[in-house]
């Protein structure tokens, strides 16, 4: 059995059937993945495939019918709903294609209120908060509230409250897909350069191949299981 203790998220033998009726259909047959700190893997799947359900099950939302999902070293995908959320609020941070910020926060506040959430004072939280804007160019737009923020701006504000309480894992869910090219190519290098910079581990899903290959390696889902591309 491989050591898991330095890495931050590993699936071993994940397995997740959905039932409607007499009908079975098995999402995920299996699937073993390991994500090392600082590497950032890309998932390259069609709708349909089982994408959105490994992403649930990496980050603690779904538990598996069976297999391990180890974070940060503990088996934690059978855990009741009070410890994985506590698990998930420490260790990952998520990305989704559409931003989710709070429409009557302002960019710093949508940033600070996780960190407060998990216990950060509130002068932490906003220092970190105006330093992660800053590095993704928005120190001007701190006190603006979403809807005077582009959607590139928007997505940068998203980015930056998954990483506000410095979590080890990245899941992001097409995180540039509702972007323009250059704005989302713009918005791919500041996460990238910012995952790396952490040394957070990323598992990105996204259907741009061209953004898939900058990634450290790119997987896909076939019949219920991981493969390399």
């Amino acid at each position: 059995m491989n050591d898991v203790s330095d890495m931050p998220l590993v699936l071993r033998d994940v397995r997740r059937t959905f039932r409607s009726g007499d009908e079975r259909l098995d999402v995920l047959r299996g699937v073993d993945l390991s994500l090392r700190a600082g590497e950032i893997v890309a998932l390259v799947a069609p709708s349909g495939t089982g994408k959105s359900t490994l992403l649930h099950l990496a980050g603690l939302l779904e538990s598996p019918d069976a297999g391990e999902v180890i974070v940060g070293g503990q088996d934690a995908g059978r855990l009741g709903d009070l410890e994985r959320t506590a698990i998930r609020r420490r260790m990952i941070g998520f990305v989704y294609q559409a931003h989710h910020l709070l429409p009557e926060f302002t960019a710093r506040e949508n940033v600070v209120l996780p960190q407060l959430i998990a216990g950060v004072s509130r002068a932490d939280a906003r220092a970190r908060a105006d330093a992660l804007l800053g590095s993704f160019g928005l120190a001007h737009r701190l006190d603006h509230l979403p809807g005077r923020l582009s959607g590139g701006e928007k997505q940068r504000v998203a980015i930056a409250r998954a990483l506000a309480n410095q979590p080890g894992i990245l899941l992001a869910d097409e995180p540039t897909g509702n972007l323009d090219v250059k704005t989302s190519e713009a918005v791919f290098d500041e996460l990238l350069h910012m995952v790396r910079g952490q040394g957070v581990a990323a598992l990105i899903a996204t259907h741009n191949e061209e953004l898939a290959a900058r990634m450290d390696r790119v997987v896909t889902l076939r019949d219920g299981q991981l493969v390399s591309l």
